[in-house]
């Protein structure tokens, strides 16, 4: 009976050796995806934030005044728009060409 009940107690100490390792790891397991679903959140919100900033910076009002301002462009008016033309001959030889 003693081997027996040797026996029995490894099988219990193995068992709860095995319980607590078990648990360890569930543990681990679970902060590791609180971690990820908080770095989730964090990465959701920037990229809301992101987003508004892009369409606050693709206005139309805020597209034309750069353009006004950085490239110097403004709008098109009878008075300062210059036409081109093409001479005569010019005209003829680029028509042929193929």
């Amino acid at each position: 009976m003693s081997r027996l009940s040797v026996f029995l107690f490894l099988a219990v100490l193995l068992s709860a050796l095995y319980l607590v390792r078990i648990q360890y790891e569930s543990r681990s397991l679970t902060t590791e995806l609180d971690r990820a679903t908080s770095e989730a959140r964090r990465l959701d919100i920037e990229n809301d934030r992101l987003d508004v900033e892009r369409r606050a910076q693709s206005t139309p009002l805020r597209v034309e005044k750069l353009a006004r301002e950085q490239l110097r462009m403004r709008t098109i008016t009878p008075a300062i728009t210059q036409y081109a033309t093409v001479p005569n001959g010019a005209a003829a030889s680029a028509q042929v060409q193929p």
